[in-house]
């Protein structure tokens, strides 16, 4: 069990308030936890548990599984620990880790790696520009374009998740009108923090956002900062190889459960629900683009934080836990939030999720293959069209998505049962779904007859004729030498 807190001792009495001695004595001493249930916070919205997963995984509260399919689970995905019984303790696992040169256990425990903290401030005659930061010598040009997103002057507050060279990002920012000529009636601000991974950034929201309201209120006041920065800051490996870590891999998988209510505020992995929500059946026309690897761009107007959330989201539709699928494919990488500074590093990538607020990215058409405006997913590519029509197998699937949603929901409401939830069923139901597809392919591409025919197509889930570009695509991305047989029709 981990036990290290998440935040900077010398910041207590900024991020919690003291505690009322009248209602010291009626707090319940914590019980420990129910094998495979997460315990229940007891700390106020926006904090997040020192111990347990939540300190463990990043952006999962959960405990680390394996999809495997069992030969008696009628097709089904089961769900199994490290041991072998479900949701049991956490798998440790080597690969994938970014630090050669800490210990397996204590990258899978994933602790603080902050390389730097920084102000960002609006000034009306330079513009954004980076106040303060620690350590002093660290390289944060562009970083004042990406703490405040292009538009924000017309809101009060925002969070931005970004990448910045191999590192990744989040800044909180904030808005506020003061009496003032010089500052021309507003002062904007923001306060940020780098490190190798975005998967424990969520960690310090609350942290950062009382940090630029206090800028905002008392400027200069670093000391807070300060203290954070030399709680936090990384010890790197001495030779660092500038990779970017994608989405996570999910052939060792952390699935969400029982998620503390706070989490679902400022956590990514909450937003998944929503994230299907807000699409609709849309999603699975952005489910196949992101299976292709290609390059998704998603445009919004300020506030651009919960946008972020659905980078982070369509990156997790692709995710396939057999082993070997995909290695040879360029990783489908998050980008968050891009301006117009990004557009030489977009122009080598191969495949990237990303988001902008600035509508200028529309019209470099060579910069991405899918741009997705509010809800209107299309494409400038030719061949690609026919992937933004549904389908009959489309819908099919989407209703069974919203099917199984319900019944989870009627679960929770009638016998509040807690042990999934909706982040766990959209998470294993997209994974699930790739595997059977790959699987088949991997089937038949190794059977003395490679041939893919309807029937085969229609076991996959997918329409024959309605999803013939998508496989041809598909066959093509992944390198998977199977002919297939439609209608008399065949391609290699």
């Amino acid at each position: 069990m981990v036990k290290q807190s998440d935040r900077a001792p010398l910041l207590d009495w900024e991020e919690i308030p003291p505690p009322d001695p009248n209602q010291a004595a009626q707090q319940q001493q914590p019980q420990p936890p129910r094998e495979g249930v997460a315990p229940k916070s007891s700390q106020p919205a926006g904090r997040h548990a020192p111990t347990g997963t939540a300190a463990r995984t990043g952006w999962s509260t959960t405990a680390a599984t394996t999809i495997t399919r069992s030969p008696t689970s009628g097709g089904k995905a089961a769900v199994v620990s490290g041991n072998g019984s479900p949701w049991t303790e956490p798998l440790v696992t080597d690969r994938h880790v970014p630090f050669p040169g800490l210990s397996a256990r204590d990258q899978w425990e994933e602790k603080d790696q902050i390389v730097a903290v920084f102000v960002v401030t609006f000034d009306t005659r330079s513009g954004n520009m980076v106040e303060w930061c620690l350590p002093h010598d660290i390289n944060l040009d562009g970083v004042e374009f990406k703490s405040i997103a292009s538009g924000s002057h017309r809101i009060t507050s925002d969070f931005i998740y970004f990448r910045k060279g191999c590192y990744f990002g989040l800044a909180c920012f904030a808005n506020v009108p003061v009496e003032s000529e010089l500052e021309r009636g507003a002062r904007m601000k923001s306060v940020g923090i780098l490190s190798p991974s975005y998967t424990l950034l969520y960690r310090y929201m609350h942290f950062l956002e009382n940090q630029v309201r206090l800028q905002l209120k008392c400027p200069g006041q670093y000391s807070p900062l300060e203290a954070f920065y030399e709680d936090k800051k990384a010890v790197l490996p001495p030779t660092a190889n500038g990779l970017v870590t994608a989405c996570p891999t999910w052939s060792v998988t952390t699935i969400n459960r029982c998620m503390h209510p706070e989490m679902k505020i400022t956590h990514p992995a909450g937003c998944m629900s929503q994230f299907i929500q807000f699409f609709g059946e849309q999603i699975m026309v952005l489910w196949k683009f992101a299976l292709l690897r290609k390059r998704i761009l998603i445009f919004s107007p300020p506030p651009i934080g919960v946008v972020c959330y659905r980078v982070y989201c369509c990156c997790c539709l692709a995710n396939v836990s057999l082993p070997g699928i995909g290695v040879s494919v360029p990783e489908l990488r998050p980008f968050f939030y891009v301006n117009i500074a990004d557009i030489t590093a977009l122009e080598t990538e191969l495949s990237y999720v990303a988001c902008t607020t600035e509508k200028i990215f529309e019209g470099k058409k060579e910069l991405y293959d899918v741009y997705i405006d509010n809800q209107n997913v299309k494409t400038h590519r030719s061949h690609l069209q026919p992937l933004l029509r549904l389908n009959a197998a489309d819908k099919e699937k989407y209703r069974k998505l919203s099917e199984q949603r319900q019944m989870l929901l009627y679960s929770h409401e009638v016998d509040g049962d807690c042990t999934s939830n909706e982040e766990d069923l959209f998470i294993l139901f997209f994974m699930e779904l790739n595997n059977r597809i790959f699987q088949t392919l991997s089937d038949v591409a190794g059977s003395t007859d490679p041939t893919l025919t309807a029937e085969h197509v229609r076991a996959m889930g997918l329409d024959p004729q309605g999803d013939r570009s998508f496989l041809v695509d598909l066959l093509e991305v992944y390198g998977i030498d199977v002919t297939l047989v439609i209608d008399s029709l065949c391609c290699t």
